[in-house]
């Protein structure tokens, strides 16, 4: 029998996302596993970042594209991150002003969500004739430089012939702000993770044009940070954690927990906002082309290598670091599969093999991969241009 829960702080940003961490808490999953998980509250992602780094928190919901950050040398504070596990694939919409929407209904777009290629072929059409107009460039936000909103959203744009660095201007603004940017017109648009597109709905007059699954199946969005030296100084915690997160995972994509969920998450000091406001985002609501947030299946708790590689790259397109710099193994090594590996074998469970994702997972429902007790399904992914 446990004598004594070991205190761990866990920081966190409201988000639907976050349900894993706060699942683990308030379920009683991290006790059940000898942890007294105690959820802190932050409004910015550098915040998690920084308190992370000088020890302020144990853990964290963070960016995936932060530990890659670290691994570079990009983070203001020297310490190493490592990602064993993600917090679920997808979650992210892009939603637009009334003004904007309206524009985009003038250019031929007749419902929204849209199909990502129409509806960049018709933001290039509104944007060509404000250029003509000699009007101001669209501002669109995103939650972080090194987030995955801003990747999909730059790699979206450029596939649509759009120049994020020339064409449009970015801003940073923390989740909870977007929809206030957007209700006082200082942001015409912005990519986020739920409930924050559909709170700007109600609240803001906009729109959500746009979801991450359509830009990009069943992608990384959040992963649980830690830091570097939790394999080799806290075995025992990192063990008991990640079971605890997996047993939230797997109750959370229970479809018949759907209604407790959003209850709990709804709660003043978690995300803050109605049931009804969070539910969509779990209900078939958002979904495009691909599930809009998966908690499990699928191995959306699997942290490629691959992936981690993907964030490299684009960290290289879009000038964050020079063409030649950044050590790609350094960059893989943030991002720890063999851990999750470990824990989802304790549980029984058959995880992949490899460290990367495969080639390509286009076709029908997915691709079936060797695993470690028995043969793996992944769902579809890819992006909707088949780009890389």
């Amino acid at each position: 029998m446990i004598s004594a829960l070991k205190p761990l702080r866990l920081g966190f940003i409201p988000l639907m996302d976050a349900a894993i961490p706060i699942v683990a808490a308030r379920k009683g999953f991290a006790a059940a596993h000898g942890i007294d998980l105690r959820l802190v509250r932050e409004t910015s992602w550098a915040n998690i970042r920084d308190r992370l780094a000088i020890g302020h928190l144990d853990a964290a919901h963070l960016l995936a594209p932060m530990p890659v950050a670290a691994a570079l040398g990009l983070a203001p504070l020297d310490t190493p991150l490592i990602a064993p596990m993600a917090l679920g694939a997808g979650g992210n919409a892009i939603t637009f002003s009334a003004d904007l929407t309206n524009a985009l209904r003038e250019a031929g777009i007749v419902r929204f969500p849209a199909e990502p290629s129409a509806l960049g072929r018709a933001l290039r059409a509104v944007i060509e004739a404000r250029v003509a107009a000699r009007k101001e460039r669209l501002i669109f936000g995103v939650v972080h430089p090194y987030s995955a909103h801003n990747y999909e959203l730059r790699y979206w744009l450029a596939a649509s012939g759009i120049d994020p660095d020339c064409d449009i201007e970015i801003a940073i603004l923390p989740p909870p702000f977007m929809p206030d940017a957007l209700a006082s017109r200082k942001i015409d648009g912005f990519c986020v993770g739920e409930p924050w597109n559909s709170v700007a709905c109600r609240h803001s007059g906009g729109a959500i044009v746009l979801t991450k699954s359509a830009i990009w199946r069943a992608s990384p969005e959040k992963v649980l940070a830690l830091r570097e030296d939790w394999p080799d100084e806290r075995p025992g915690d990192l063990a008991a954690l990640l079971q605890a997160m997996l047993d939230a995972a797997f109750w959370c994509e229970d479809a018949a927990n759907r209604t407790e969920l959003v209850q709990m998450l709804s709660a003043s000091d978690m995300l803050d906002q109605p049931p009804e406001v969070l539910l969509p985002s779990l209900d078939g609501t958002l979904d495009g082309p691909g599930r809009f947030l998966t908690y499990a299946t699928g191995m959306a708790n699997f942290p490629w290598k691959s992936d981690a590689e993907w964030f490299l790259g684009q960290m290289r397109r879009w000038g964050q670091i020079g063409p030649g710099q950044g050590d790609p193994a350094g960059v893989r090594a943030a991002f720890r599969p063999d851990l999750l590996r470990e824990a989802l074998l304790a549980r029984g469970v058959s995880a992949p093999l490899a460290d990367d994702r495969p080639a390509a997972a286009e076709g029908g429902a997915g691709l079936i991969v060797p695993g470690t007790l028995g043969d793996v399904r992944l769902p579809r992914f890819g992006f909707f241009d088949a780009g890389c």
